[in-house]
């Protein structure tokens, strides 16, 4: 009954295409092997990736130090081994990364110089208002 179950969910996956980001087609080949796994080495998969999903949401979290979406994401890759639900919401997201991506390489020359100049800009406006109204630049413990 399990190995039904397992070729139904198989068979309502779509196809992969030429469009599918490599890292979701190694996720799935990993996801395949992982299955094969000892029972012992399989939990300690999931209860690493809790562990580093709930390390990454305190990093989120203002005034904490680190890549919190990061350290998420990583997380997520440890669950979606064994979770569909983990492995729908880490597609979503490298789906979402590649997209980024895309646009990012089809920005003009120009676009990239004015946001090279605005962000110089910013970080000139913020340097000026340190000196101007004594912000420390290192927190004093």
């Amino acid at each position: 009954m399990a190995t039904e179950e397992a070729e139904r969910r198989e068979d309502d996956r779509p196809p992969e295409d030429d469009d599918t980001p490599e890292l979701l087609i190694k996720l799935r080949e990993r996801k395949e092997r992982h299955k094969q796994r000892h029972i012992l080495h399989r939990v300690a998969v999931v209860v690493l990736g809790f562990l580093i999903v709930c390390a990454g949401i305190l990093m989120s979290f203002p005034g904490a130090p680190g890549p919190g979406i990061a350290v998420i994401l990583i997380g997520l890759g440890f669950l979606a081994l064994e979770f569909d639900r983990a492995e729908r919401l880490l597609e979503r997201a490298v789906l979402w990364a590649d997209r980024a991506k895309d646009r990012a390489e089809q920005t003009s020359t120009r676009q990239r110089i004015l946001a090279g100049v605005a962000g110089a800009l910013a970080v000139a406006a913020f340097v000026v208002a340190a000196i101007r109204w004594d912000i420390p630049l290192v927190p004093i413990v």
